[in-house]
């Protein structure tokens, strides 16, 4: 992997050496818009409509428009005024416990690795969170933003994910939809908390795959070679049920899978106790 960024992590009066990488990828498949008719792969410029000429990246500045049509201008000696004490560490202001943050929080995770001698400050940081149960908030500045981040321990590596800043969650005022609460029939909630029970299991991420990249995959390697492609019957539009009729067929639908993954189960052998002298 390659090293993102080098700094350290600020614990108190003990700083911790780390290389940080970025833990996730995104695998969407990403497409280029060609010209139909030559299919040549179409050109994007950066072109000033004043000038009319296309404007190279040296003659470009960053524009911060405050009212309409009116900008300031910053350059890199602006930014290089504005008070920085965490371009290159990482400063943890507070321990909390992991179920006091919502996941709506959490933006992109990132591994950190020791540096050349910080590997015992990086195990004791490791090792004290693990023992209190906590993870840490921090600051920290990459590139040229600063943000919000939590420390933990993922897979006995030190992961860092930035979270958002309070004032970047939207308020959920405007979702008039949600605050108009319907009369529930008490069957219907004892039966819809059944189904919840029956499909209730253990996270295991592996048993996740995104099918349609697969498809689309496949779809395209069969363009690659030539051969034919059937496509898939529209399905049918949904037809309106009964809130019920649907609750009691889901149920029974998970209560028959967990009967057939109970009867598909090996007995046990029965264990012989050893003699002790």
């Amino acid at each position: 992997m390659r090293t993102l960024w080098k700094g350290a992590i600020s614990f108190g009066l003990v700083n911790v050496p780390i290389k940080l990488y970025t833990a996730t990828e995104n695998k969407d498949l990403r497409f280029n818009y060609l010209h139909e008719k030559c299919k040549t792969p179409i050109k994007y410029e950066r072109r000033c409509p004043t000038c009319n000429i296309e404007v190279p990246s040296e003659e470009i500045v960053w524009g911060y428009e405050y009212q309409k049509g009116q900008y300031v201008i910053l350059k890199e000696e602006d930014l290089a005024k504005i008070p920085d004490e965490t371009s290159k560490t990482i400063d943890i202001l507070d321990f909390v416990d992991l179920q006091e943050i919502d996941p709506i929080y959490f933006e992109k995770s990132y591994f950190l690795e020791p540096s050349q001698g910080g590997e015992k400050a990086y195990a004791l940081l490791r090792r004290a969170m693990l023992d209190t149960g906590k993870i840490a908030i921090a600051k920290v500045k990459i590139r040229t933003k600063e943000s919000l981040a939590v420390i933990r321990v993922y897979q006995n590596v030190l992961l860092m994910e930035t979270v958002f800043y309070p004032d970047e969650i939207r308020s959920t005022a405007g979702l008039t939809g949600v605050h108009n609460e319907p009369n529930l029939h008490e069957n219907e909630i004892v039966m819809a908390s059944n189904l919840i029970r029956n499909l209730s299991a253990h996270f295991d991420p592996s048993k996740y795959t995104d099918t349609y990249r697969e498809n689309l995959l496949e779809l395209i390697q069969a363009k690659v070679n030539g051969g034919e492609i059937t496509a898939t019957s529209p399905r049918e539009s949904a037809k309106v049920i009964d809130l019920m009729e649907a609750l009691r067929a889901s149920i029974a639908a998970t209560e028959k899978q967990e009967q057939k993954s109970e009867h598909d189960e090996p007995t046990p052998k029965r264990r012989t106790k050893s003699k002790t002298g």
